[in-house]
C-alpha cells in the first residue's frame, strides 16, 4: 500500500488545488479585492471632503502625505489586482505553452509600465514639480 492510498481523501486535497496551488492564490485575489474596497471608499469619500475638484485643489491635496501615500497604494493595488485577474484569464483560456507565456509576460509588462507611469506622474505632483 503506497502513502497516498493510505491517507484520508480530504488529506489528499487540504489546501490544494488541481494544480497544488489554488489556495494561496485564492486568498491573494480576495486580499487585494479587500485592500481595493478599503482604498476605494478612502478616495471617494475624499474627494466628496475636498471643497472643489479643480485642478489646484487636487494638486494641493495630493501634496500631502494623507492624499499621496493612500493613492500610491490603490495605484499599486489596483495594478497587482488587475494583473492578477488577467493572468487567471490567459491561464483558463489560452492553452498552448508558449501563447501562454507570451501573453503573460506582456501583460506583466503592461502592467509594471503603467503602474510605474502613475506612480511617477503621482510622485511629480506630491514632490511639486508639476506646474
Amino acid at each position: 500500500m503506497s502513502l497516498g492510498d493510505s491517507s484520508t481523501e480530504l488529506g489528499k486535497v487540504r489546501g490544494l488545488g488541481s494544480a497544488r496551488e489554488g489556495g494561496e492564490h485564492w486568498i491573494s485575489e480576495r486580499v487585494s479585492s479587500l485592500a481595493l474596497l478599503l482604498l476605494g471608499v478612502w478616495l471617494i469619500a475624499s474627494l466628496l471632503f475636498l471643497p472643489s475638484l479643480d485642478y489646484g485643489t487636487l494638486r494641493e491635496w495630493l501634496r500631502s502625505p494623507l492624499g499621496a501615500v493612500p493613492m500610491a497604494l490603490f495605484v499599486i493595488t489596483s495594478f497587482y489586482h488587475g494583473l492578477d485577474g488577467l493572468k487567471v484569464v490567459v491561464d483558463d483560456y489560452v492553452h498552448e505553452p508558449g501563447n501562454n507565456f507570451a501573453l503573460n509576460t506582456l501583460l506583466l509588462f503592461v502592467a509594471v509600465f503603467g503602474a510605474a507611469f502613475a506612480l511617477f506622474a503621482l510622485a511629480k505632483i506630491a514632490f511639486g514639480a508639476a506646474a
